[in-house]
């Protein structure tokens, strides 16, 4: 177990610390949600079969590490707004959260991409990182998801829909903002 865990580690590390960034978007956090996803994967050592590749089972892993993240938050945050009035001020909070300087890079386009990728659902956003950003294939992605391959496909084809429609909802409020 220790050889197979010391590979999985060396192989996959980077890639895995990188997918959790995309997905909570706070450096510090990635790196416990990367804990938790091998501590995942000591318990779950033995009913690892071989019937997909370690790295679709790693990811597949950490998808579920992260999912249950935002689970754990939505209820933390439900039981908040219960004792939150929300009738005064509460539209005037907004999230003033930045991405971490490791994602955001120089070039604006890109970061109007990352920004865009957080206004996808999870799913769309799993999706789109797979596949364009750790360069997985679309039988990788279905098998990490547990996915059909035309599902992969579907919600690809959707998730490019969404995040072009979101980008140019961005485009145009910062052309209004020009403007004035």
């Amino acid at each position: 177990m220790r050889t197979f865990f010391d590979e999985l580690y060396e192989n996959y590390h980077h890639d895995l610390f990188q997918f959790l960034i995309y997905m909570v978007k706070d450096r510090s956090l990635a790196e416990d949600l990367v804990q938790d996803v091998y501590v995942r994967v000591m318990k779950s050592y033995d009913s690892f079969n071989g019937k997909s590749s370690e790295k679709t089972w790693l990811f597949s892993i950490a998808r579920h590490v992260a999912i249950d993240y935002f689970r754990k938050q939505k209820r933390k945050r439900n039981r908040f707004m219960e004792f939150f009035d929300w009738t005064e001020k509460g539209e005037q909070i907004k999230d003033q959260n930045k991405m971490p300087e490791e994602i955001a890079v120089q070039n604006d386009e890109i970061q109007q991409v990352y920004q865009a990728l957080d206004k996808c659902t999870v799913d769309q956003r799993s999706v789109l990182i797979f596949r364009f950003i750790q360069g997985m294939s679309i039988k990788e992605t279905a098998e990490i998801l547990s996915w059909s391959e035309s599902k992969v496909k579907t919600t690809q084809h959707r998730a490019m829909k969404a995040l072009k429609m979101i980008l140019e909802e961005m485009e145009e409020g910062r052309g209004d903002r020009e403007e004035a």
